[in-house]
């Protein structure tokens, strides 16, 4: 057991100059260029769901729950709500970043992100057009509860702050890692996952939807270290929107459509995971 701490702590803390340096980097963008991604999605009409799924892959603080926002004052339309959900990558960048990884492979999941939110999100303005259901969104001023970017303080202190949080579940995931292949092996830890690719995908799906940073750090630790396939590490960044299904329950009023957005999400997610397994995306 001592072993297991001593080197998740080693692992965790190698970590932190490679995080802060990348969220540095990603604050100052976030400052410079924050409500102007907003401003573009909310203007960008029928090719929303374009523009949510390309900006949706940059890691910005608070970008999901402002695009929950902009949904819920009827801004934008529901297929750009799902284009951004399905690309927000959440911790997912800053880890792989952080952690080496090769680029094509960063770049394969981030095309892989974009292409399902755009593909979703054009189906599903396509079906609400065709019967009738999309609104004239422009026309409605934006109600309910803001969401705020928690940022404050300027940019190394938010990117410390940033670093510091996802260092810390980071060093959670890896503890509970360990102790798990120290106790079962890593045979055994692995087949549980792999053993059956759909139930993992279905797993990993279920993680992804935790309203918390916290969900892509798991799904991305457990890809790296080999306890997930390709498809189900994709199902999990895909459900995964961060704080942006919270924001959403919190200011649309109907819980009926917030409960079929979440189960679209879900849907959207595993179902494109299978598919990458059968289609032979696994890879490390």
């Amino acid at each position: 057991m001592r072993e297991v701490v001593f080197d998740t702590i080693l692992d965790s803390i190698r970590l932190i100059p490679f995080l802060f340096l990348t969220y540095l980097v990603m604050e100052w963008l976030e400052h410079r260029m924050g409500s102007m991604t907003a401003r573009m999605v909310e203007k960008s009409g029928r090719f929303g769901p374009l523009a949510g799924a390309v900006l949706g892959v940059f890691p910005q603080c608070g970008f999901s729950a402002a695009a929950g926002t902009l949904y819920a004052g009827r801004m934008i339309t529901l297929g750009t709500l799902f284009s951004v959900y399905l690309s927000t990558s959440d911790e997912m960048l800053p880890i792989m970043i952080s952690e080496a990884v090769p680029p094509a492979l960063v770049g394969r999941i981030i095309f892989c992100k974009i292409m399902v939110g755009l593909c979703v999100g054009i189906l599903i303005d396509t079906l609400m057009r065709r019967h009738g259901r999309n609104r004239e969104y422009a026309c409605r001023k934006q109600t309910g509860a803001q969401a705020h970017c928690h940022c404050g303080g300027g940019v190394v202190k938010s990117a410390a702050g940033h670093t510091l949080h996802v260092t810390f579940f980071i060093f959670l995931v890896s503890f509970g890692l360990n102790y798990l292949l120290y106790e079962m092996g890593a045979d055994a830890l692995f087949s549980l996952f792999l053993q059956d690719g759909i139930l993992g995908v279905m797993l990993a799906g279920l993680i992804g939807l935790i309203p918390n940073c916290a969900a892509s750090v798991m799904i991305t630790q457990l890809y790296l270290n080999g306890v997930l396939n390709f498809g189900a590490m994709l199902s999990g960044l895909l459900t995964g929107s961060g704080i942006g299904l919270l924001v959403l329950y919190r200011v649309n009023d109907n819980w009926k459509e917030n409960l079929c957005i979440t189960a679209g999400l879900y849907m959207a997610g595993t179902v494109c995971g299978v598919m990458a397994n059968a289609a032979g995306l696994a890879c490390v």
